[in-house]
């Protein structure tokens, strides 16, 4: 019969790309995934949801989780019903996206259709909900969880715990950890990490050093996020010698230190001026085969600015070798090189850079005006400093406190009292 027949040509049609679905979605970028989307939806019979979840699975792993929700839309126009595996997909990417009503609205229907969610779909929305920042809700989850029979994984204790430590429930986190550890789920180093960490940038060195002690005792051995912590949080208490001694611990436990680990060691050296040890950090870093970025220039050149040493940040190796590594200036480098410039009366050379960062067509706002207009004024071009001020409207930027502090202060050292006044 013609049905019969034109269904052979359909499989023939998507034999190919049932071969795809099987064997090429590990490598596929995310246009070729599109139009085999559309193949599919042209194919007559519908391959089926199962061929469907494949492809959506395979975007969703390119975290292109907007689009996986578009993409479901449209398998429900072509009548294309949900299964358990589709479902889950799709609640997924909704906690993802922080569409947290529709998420919920979905596990309702994955119920009514008679499937019951896995611990990893009701860990979607555990990871939603902390997202979001409603964390009580995530813990009442974990609750009905466990109600219902679940037994929440590490994956969703650490979930709950990362989000409490990042909203400061320390004790809190505390008492998860010891549920967690009662319910007979061990912990890892990924919870240590969140808990040294959240105790640690709280200043309570008492409680990380003790969670430290306990993670070692149970085996778990610390990682480079642990050190990285430690290092961040020792610098940022002005403990310098304590962070280098950790560093050193990491040489000889054997674990490489990260890029988060060189920018707070080099952070923690630029801040107590010691400059010199800051170029051989970096330099070391690059040598190990760690790569600066915007951050590590940016953290160098302001120790620069900041100990007056400005020629220095300005013709320095760091600089030459931002630009060499194609690592753009953003506008945060370009206003520490100005507020260094002005500082130490280089306005002429300050003027250059901000006429360049002009050119560049970047979005200049009120901070880098108010560096220049202070700068003009520390400099006793009041006259110039005013005409800048004047023009900020035709700029399209308005100008804030500083603004009118430093002008009005500019403008009395003068004598240009009604102006001032004005």
């Amino acid at each position: 019969s013609l049905p019969a027949r034109l269904g052979v040509v359909s499989d023939l049609l998507f034999g190919d790309n049932r071969e795809r679905l099987r064997n090429g979605l590990h490598s596929i970028n995310l246009d070729d995934a599109l139009d085999l989307f559309c193949d599919m939806a042209e194919s007559r019979p519908l391959p089926s949801v199962a061929d469907f979840s494949r492809l959506l699975t395979a975007i969703a792993k390119m975290k292109k989780y907007d689009i996986v929700i578009y993409l479901f839309s449209q398998m429900e126009k072509l009548g294309i019903p949900h299964d358990l595996y589709s479902l889950s997909i799709l609640i997924d990417c909704l906690c993802r996206c922080a569409q947290l009503n529709l998420a919920l609205s979905f596990l309702g229907k994955m119920m009514k259709l008679g499937y019951e969610p896995s611990v990893v779909t009701l860990g979607s929305l555990v990871n939603g909900f902390c997202q979001g920042n409603r964390i009580y809700d995530a813990m009442s989850l974990v609750d009905q969880m466990v109600g219902l029979g679940y037994e929440p994984n590490v994956v969703i204790y650490n979930t709950v715990i990362d989000s409490l430590c990042e909203n400061r429930h320390l004790n809190t986190s505390l008492d998860v950890l010891n549920r967690m550890e009662n319910s007979g789920i061990r912990p890892d180093v990924v919870t240590y990490n969140s808990l040294i960490t959240g105790f640690f940038n709280s200043s309570i060195w008492g409680v990380s050093a003790r969670l430290l002690s306990d993670m070692m005792m149970k085996g778990i051995n610390p990682d480079v996020i642990t050190f990285s912590a430690m290092i961040d949080a020792y610098v940022k208490d002005g403990q310098l010698l304590e962070s280098k001694k950790l560093h050193k611990e990491m040489i000889r436990r054997s674990i490489d230190p990260n890029i988060v680990t060189y920018n707070s060691l080099i952070n923690g050296l630029c801040i107590h001026s010691r400059l010199d040890e800051a170029k051989n950090t970096f330099s070391f870093m690059v040598r190990k085969g760690c790569f600066p970025n915007l951050v590590t220039y940016n953290t160098l050149i302001n120790g620069f600015c900041m100990s007056k040493r400005v020629d220095d940040g300005m013709k320095s190796s760091v600089l030459c070798r931002m630009v060499s590594c194609g690592v753009p200036a953003d506008m945060f480098t370009n206003n520490i090189l100005l507020d260094g410039l002005c500082e130490h009366g280089k306005l002429k050379r300050a003027l250059v850079i901000l006429e360049d960062m002009q050119k560049s067509e970047m979005d200049l706002g009120i901070i880098t005006y108010n560096i220049i207009i202070k700068g003009m004024c520390k400099a006793a071009k009041v006259e110039d400093a005013w005409y800048l001020y004047c023009s900020l409207a035709l700029k399209g930027v308005t100008p804030d406190v500083i603004t009118y502090t430093t002008m009005m202060i500019g403008l009395c050292r003068k004598g240009l009292w009604r102006e001032a006044h004005e």
